[in-house]
């Protein structure tokens, strides 16, 4: 997958371990980093799609009305 400059430095950014994943250990931290990107930028992208799938995000009916 050929990749932005700007998408490789997000990933190398996001390389870059957390103190729990350093914990954990990661045999691929660059591998885990374009697959944590790549699942917030679906999300991100497509909420509405994503939302129900997720314990982290609530559906429209538990979100507040304006």
């Amino acid at each position: 997958m050929n990749q932005s400059p700007e998408d490789e430095e997000r990933i190398e950014g996001r390389a870059q371990l957390l103190p729990e994943e350093e914990t954990a250990g990661s045999d691929d931290p660059h591998r885990q980093a374009e697959e944590i990107l790549r699942d917030s930028d679906e999300r991100t992208e497509h909420p509405e799609e994503t939302g129900e799938d997720s314990t982290q995000t609530s559906t429209a009916a538990e979100r507040p009305q304006p």
